[in-house]
């Protein structure tokens, strides 16, 4: 009997936001180490959204939106890629690339609080099971002395959460917003929307632009890797998920990615892992496994 291309399309999806979003942590890490970090965010999704826009065109697939789909993806772009992971690699330069994975991990929290602002939905005995959980957890993981001591290590990790927060509440927003059909189109202009809006952030705070010819390789190999698997690959994966399963299945990304994150990180980068860090991580994760598993939640789309 063989399996229906839907669900051979769901399972690979969340591959992609499973193991190839873990592994973007370091990659971000690598490359935010020379260049500039909107410049980096700016490049990598205008890049991705010119080999989608391209890929788009070969396969005859319509591009056109309409206005309302345009001003949505927009706002999803600043939601996800602006704020999101724009503001999120700038903080990498002063967290470590696994801790900044597991400040990520707290996403479902977020989902599920913005949820029952949203819709007013009872908050069930998992959830608030899981609530206490991730809120032990990030205490305990943000008092490490070693952590606290360090400079810009605080802003760094309270500017990691803010992008926790708009990428939560972006998530929820595509799952109910008019965007283009073809999640692939969507993906184009949302990342193009959000490669201008990187581009003009790093005029204004006057960053350095460096030419491609002046990167190291691995640099190089970084941003390729950032532009063709992290974007293209797993952020076309993701916008067709939020389409055909709840935003809280898709956040269970939060299991596996920190620990890709924290094994590369000690791994290629040598960073440390401290006891604490591991109790943290296994709080937090328990936290987010109690979320997780809770009953399905519909959603009400906005404005209707």
């Amino acid at each position: 009997m063989s399996i229906p291309r839907k669900t051979v399309l769901i399972v690979l999806a969340f591959f992609a936001i499973y193991v190839i979003w873990g592994s973007t942590y370091l990659l971000n890490k690598i490359a935010v180490s020379e260049l500039p970090p909107f410049f980096l965010a700016s490049f990598r999704f205008t890049l991705a959204g010119i080999i989608i826009f391209a890929i788009s065109k070969a396969m005859r697939l319509s591009l056109s939106i309409t206005r309302r789909q345009l001003i949505n993806s927009i706002i999803t772009g600043f939601l996800f890629l602006v704020y999101g992971n724009g503001v999120f690699v700038w903080a990498l330069k002063y967290v470590d690339s696994g801790f900044g994975a597991l400040e990520a991990s707290t996403q479902p929290l977020f989902i599920l609080l913005l949820l029952k602002l949203i819709d007013g939905k009872k908050m069930q005995t998992n959830s608030i099971i899981g609530v206490t959980l991730g809120v032990i957890g990030m205490y305990i993981l943000v008092s490490q002395q070693e952590l606290v001591t360090q400079e810009g290590t605080l802003l760094g990790m309270f500017m990691i959460l803010t992008c926790v927060l708009s990428w939560s509440y972006g998530s929820i927003f595509v799952s109910k917003a008019d965007l283009p059909s073809n999640y692939f189109v969507s993906t184009a202009y949302q990342m193009i929307a959000s490669g201008v809006m990187l581009a003009i952030t790093s005029v204004i705070l006057g960053e350095t632009w460096v030419a491609p010819n002046k990167w190291s390789s691995q640099v190089t190999l970084a941003m390729v890797l950032l532009a063709v698997f992290g974007s293209v690959v797993a952020f076309t994966s993701f916008n067709y998920l939020l389409k055909v399963v709840s935003p809280e299945k898709v956040s269970t990304s939060a299991y596996v990615n920190p620990v890709i994150a924290i094994f590369l990180g000690w791994f290629v980068l040598n960073e440390p892992i401290s006891f604490q860090t591991i109790i943290a991580a296994t709080i937090l994760l328990t936290g987010v496994y109690f979320i997780t598993t809770k009953r399905k939640i519909k959603l009400r789309p906005f404005g209707r």
